[in-house]
């Protein structure tokens, strides 16, 4: 499947989480361990990046759940 980001995700996100990378949010979202909707609409799919170190990153999708918004370790995440 095709993702579109938004220019808060392209400009704000990746430049300050730069370790960042678009694959691993694909892959989030395409095999989430949980998946929540939020009360306005967007999306919240939690995975874990083996490549951090099985560490749990949130990434949070529009409505449509192709444009990713948001993304970052989920420290509070419970297994």
């Amino acid at each position: 499947m095709k993702y579109d980001y938004t220019p808060y995700f392209e400009n704000e996100v990746l430049r300050k989480r730069d370790y960042l990378k678009k694959e691993w949010c694909s892959r989030i979202i395409e095999h989430p361990l949980k998946i929540e909707e939020q009360e306005n609409g967007r999306v919240r799919f939690w995975g874990e990046v083996k490549e951090l170190d099985g560490r749990v990153l949130r990434v949070v999708t529009l409505a449509d759940r192709k444009t990713i918004h948001n993304a970052f370790p989920d420290r509070g995440y419970r297994k």
